[in-house]
């Protein structure tokens, strides 16, 4: 299943059913909480959430869509293969509850990190999100924390 889905983002345009999405966007949440060089169990448990609520997973499903998105996460090469899947399968209207999930997911060790910022505004970009539209998602975070 990882070899598939590895070859599908590695191609030159990966277009990801509907599922691979969802692996695209958790593999993107642990690079947000990789980012910094310290993924805490706080910020585990916050991709955890954001996975079961915009999916309408148990727990149980959370914690394994997380777990195989560390896995595909470790092997992928960079970002923007994830921003693609994803700006493939989601609606620009959308996107900016993605931006949401990882401002929730940078934010949930109680630190901003300038690498973790970094990664969130390549995605943001890649994704069409502009920088004024990720900085009121960062905000909202911000004020749920």
């Amino acid at each position: 299943m990882f070899a598939k889905l590895l070859s599908a983002l590695m191609a030159p345009s990966p277009s990801l059913p509907r599922p691979d999405a969802r692996l695209a966007l958790a593999a993107l949440l642990v690079r947000i909480a990789r980012a910094d060089g310290r993924y805490s169990a706080e910020e585990a448990a916050r991709i955890d959430r954001a996975l079961a609520g915009r999916y309408g997973l148990s727990p149980f499903e959370a914690a394994d869509l997380r777990q195989q998105a560390e896995l595909l996460e470790a092997e992928a090469p960079d970002t923007v293969r994830f921003t693609r899947a994803l700006k493939d399968a989601v609606p620009h209207e959308d996107r900016i509850t993605l931006i949401e999930a990882l401002w929730a997911v940078a934010l949930a060790d109680g630190r901003r990190d300038t690498h973790e910022d970094a990664v969130i505004r390549l995605a943001a970009g890649l994704l069409g999100v502009t920088d004024a539209e990720s900085g009121m998602a960062r905000q909202r975070m911000e004020r749920k924390a």
